[in-house]
């Protein structure tokens, strides 16, 4: 272990075995680099994991939320509704629809879409004719929104429901885990480095519709088939294909999948911990003036995300002072996120600052600490112990 004054600690880290590592060269040494076996069974775990019927692998995170929509015919004239606290994929996969997208603001203490907000918002939608036709639901930092609420209003006002889950993989909601899609039409997970289990880079769209699942696998894939139901006429030969949609090339690799699903068999093992990290974070930061994201009885979060709220009335050091220390003290902390409504695109549409207050506020109070399995006590004392010399 390095020194203190060497340590360096990132906000966010994979965590890379030795078993990854030969699941991988096991990939690299077979005939089949992609389109081979890994994938199936990478899909077939999570579905068992999630009790979802069906899961399509994809290249991203962000590629899933893009098909999705597809799937669930979003286009032009439409419109996507998301929270503003999130990555800009959440909302820039309805742009690549061609349709428009509006915002919901936030609960303040579990900084994940406003259910209240929300209805207020579909009541006077309706009154001028312009209700969603998908909402997206983003699981803050692995916590699930009120997923039993959103369906509800989904039912009454006659939208779809995309649950983002890129933080969310391994957490669970009433009993179920995120990704049954009990109360939604797709649910996507994200396999990017800094999440709860790695692909590398990489999604997963999971669905209970075998018809949502099948225009996906389509649509991942060039819109290509070899599906006898699915072409217009009879094959001319074994050779045969037909391209019977616009779609494509997001498929996952059999290299990325085979690091997935090493991974994967690791994953409560992986949130446990994280959630052992929150808990001594909480402990050791008590003492100080900040917040941590309320944990609700409903759910049990992926903790992808470990922030703490800035109490600036009871501080002197501005929110960017404390952010730039902690950085040159090397813990390389992150800010999740700036509010996609302030970005400049977004901007262009029209929305400005103001709009969503409760994401704008907790935008200029949060730092995202240093949480990943590997962490360990000693450095979770030594950030602990930054903090307290920054903050104080």
């Amino acid at each position: 272990m390095a020194s203190k004054k060497e340590l360096k600690i990132n906000y966010a880290r994979q965590s890379i075995s030795d078993v990854d590592i030969q699941a991988v060269v096991s990939v690299l040494k077979s005939d089949l680099l992609t389109q081979g076996p890994i994938v199936p069974k990478f899909e077939q775990a999570i579905c068992e994991y999630t009790g979802s019927k069906y899961a399509v692998a994809v290249n991203s995170g962000t590629s899933a939320l893009h098909i999705a929509c597809l799937a669930l015919g979003l286009g032009e004239k439409d419109v996507l509704w998301s929270s503003p606290n999130t990555f800009v994929a959440s909302t820039n996969c309805a742009l690549h629809c061609g349709a428009d997208v509006d915002f919901v603001d936030i609960d303040p203490l579990t900084c994940c879409m406003s259910v209240e907000k929300l209805e207020a918002k579909l009541i006077n939608a309706k009154t001028n004719k312009c209700l969603p036709k998908i909402v997206v639901p983003v699981h803050f930092g692995g916590l699930s929104c009120n997923m039993k609420r959103i369906r509800e209003l989904s039912k009454e006002y006659g939208f779809f429901v995309i649950e983002d889950a890129a933080h969310a993989i391994g957490g669970r909601y009433l009993n179920s885990a995120v990704g049954s899609c009990e109360y939604s039409d797709i649910a996507i997970f994200s396999f990017h480095p800094v999440k709860t289990i790695t692909s590398g880079e990489g999604g997963m769209v999971v669905t209970n519709s075998k018809t949502i699942a099948r225009k996906i696998s389509l649509l991942r894939s060039h819109g290509i088939t070899r599906d006898n139901d699915l072409m217009t006429k009879e094959p001319e030969g074994p050779w045969y294909y037909e391209q019977v949609d616009l779609g494509y090339n997001y498929r996952m690799t059999d290299i990325h999948a085979a690091l997935g699903l090493s991974q994967f068999l690791r994953l409560d093992e992986f949130v446990k911990k994280r959630h052992t990290i929150f808990e001594k974070y909480k402990l050791l930061l008590s003492d100080i003036p900040v917040e941590f994201q309320f944990q609700s009885q409903e759910c049990y979060s992926g903790m992808h995300l470990c922030i703490i709220r800035l109490k600036l009335d009871e501080l002197v050091k501005s929110h960017r002072e404390i952010f730039e220390e902690l950085c040159r003290k090397k813990i390389i902390v992150n800010l999740h996120y700036i509010p996609v409504h302030l970005q400049p695109w977004y901007r262009r549409m029209g929305f400005s600052e103001g709009d969503f207050p409760m994401s704008e506020q907790y935008y200029r109070e949060v730092i995202s600490i240093p949480c990943y399995p590997d962490l360990t006590d000693r450095e979770i004392h030594w950030v602990s112990e930054i903090l307290h010399q920054v903050i104080r």
